[in-house]
Formats: structure tokens, sequence, C-alpha cells
């Protein structure tokens, strides 16, 4: 992995939920964090809905969309 490129390590399903666990270095900022999580959200569909914060700043988000019928776009790390 790249420095300051976020890691997706693929998506998980339970029940009418489907998850993605993305890991992001501890280089990346605060800010820079917030705005990636936030594409995620606007054009992926995505919800936070875990984040640890783990030795020198690496940061496991996980983030979580209602299961459809219909694909929603991803996007590429």
């Amino acid at each position: 992995m790249g420095r300051g490129v976020a890691e997706v390590e693929g998506d998980l399903t339970d029940g009418e939920w489907e998850y993605r666990p993305v890991q992001l270095p501890g280089d990346v900022s605060r800010v820079t964090a917030a705005v990636r999580l936030a594409i995620q959200a606007e054009f992926g569909g995505w919800e936070l809905s875990k984040v640890r914060l783990y030795p020198r700043g690496v940061r496991k988000v996980w983030l979580r969309r209602r299961r459809t019928g219909r694909m929603l776009p991803g996007l590429s790390t």
C-alpha cells in the first residue's frame, strides 16, 4: 500500500446491511480522511458505522449501507 492511500478490504453483508472496511494510514490527515469518507457517502451511498484508531494513527473505518436490488457505484482506491 502506498503512502496516504486507503486500503479497501472487501465488502461484507449482514442481513439488510452491507459493510465496507477501509483502512486509512496514519499519515492521512483528519481533513483528508473526512473528505474521502464524504465522497464515499455522497457517491456510493455509504454511511459511517464505526471508527477505530490504532497505534501510529492508523484508522480502521467501517462504512455501511442498506442492501438494495440495484447496484450502487463503487469508488476506486
